[in-house]
């Protein structure tokens, strides 16, 4: 296989399903077949780093607004959790998020099936 065309390939394939879905609203694949893709993308670049292109999805954050929503600023920001496939990713998850806080007390979680399409941030 080469790696330099499959990075490539990746990345347009990516780009094009991203464009269909939040431009479009008319998705050609669904989540899973979408999340291999980027965890694909993602393994390579990370085995690869010197092929990684400069339009790289991993790199880019969001895209480009629909005009038809305003701008609005957040009291706190909006972020991203990884994607949890296994017992075992979650289980790296936690360990990565306790080795951050650094301490050992115990963090409650609560996980709910993914809804894609909308992010909401509210004020009460």
């Amino acid at each position: 296989m080469d790696i330099r065309k499959r990075i490539q390939q990746l990345t347009d394939d990516i780009a094009r399903h991203d464009h269909l879905y939040y431009n479009l609203d008319a998705p050609q694949v669904d989540d899973a077949t979408y999340d291999a893709l980027r965890r694909e993308l993602n393994t390579l670049e990370t085995e690869y780093p010197e092929e990684i292109q400069p339009n790289s999805p991993r790199y880019r954050v969001g895209i480009s607004p629909v005009s038809e929503f305003q701008k609005v600023q957040h009291n706190a920001p909006m972020l991203s959790l990884d994607n949890v496939f296994s017992d075992q990713e979650l289980d790296e998850f936690l360990k990565r998020t306790y080795r951050f806080l650094n301490d050992d007390t115990w963090i409650d979680f609560v996980a709910e099936p993914k809804i894609d399409g909308l992010s909401a941030s509210l004020l009460y």
